[in-house]
């Protein structure tokens, strides 16, 4: 377990009146299947934050890395079958990993998830054909291929589809730079 996800289970009764348990029974009672239902739920019926919503969604649902077994590659699982995707999340990987020694990767279910002091970026193969990098770019127009997030992630303003490794320009690496350095 990363320590951001420990920080948050400690502070979880804390912030909420509840601990993640409690909140993962309440999710659980209602039955819901999708992620963003708990999310939308959470925060509306009982205005959680969105860090703490998406914590008890992932949990509830079991689709956060603690819930896997522990010799369940997650990035390999990410880019199984897309191994053109890959090259490419391996390549950002290098890039990203220039910025400094304080950048955290923390791989999901679904995406790979890269921290400073907080969330600034995330890598999801969305498709067989393309992955989408999520950038935490408060006050920054969209501009080109820096378009709005909209529903893509909740926890991203920006995102940015990738679908070659032509499309990986200095542009979208100083995006992510500028995403790290403002984490």
């Amino acid at each position: 377990m990363d320590k951001a996800t420990e920080t948050m289970i400690a502070n979880f009764q804390k912030n909420t009146g509840k601990t993640l348990d409690e909140w993962v029974a309440i999710a659980r009672s209602k039955n819901f299947a999708k992620h963003g239902e708990i999310v939308a739920f959470l925060k509306t019926e009982y205005q959680i934050g969105h860090g703490f919503a998406n914590l008890v969604a992932h949990t509830t649902l079991q689709s956060d890395a603690n819930s896997l077994s522990e010799t369940t590659d997650l990035v390999a699982e990410q880019y199984k079958d897309k191994n053109e995707l890959f090259g490419i999340y391996q390549n950002l990987m290098a890039e990203i990993r220039k910025f400094g020694p304080d950048v955290e990767i923390a791989p999901k279910k679904a995406y790979v998830s890269l921290r400073r002091n907080k969330q600034f970026a995330l890598l999801q193969p969305s498709t067989k054909t393309r992955l989408d990098i999520g950038l935490s770019l408060k006050g920054v127009a969209p501009q080109g291929k820096l378009e709005a997030a909209g529903s893509f992630n909740t926890m991203c303003s920006h995102r940015v589809r990738i679908e070659q490794a032509a499309d990986v320009t200095p542009e979208v690496i100083g995006w992510l730079r500028l995403a790290y350095e403002a984490g």
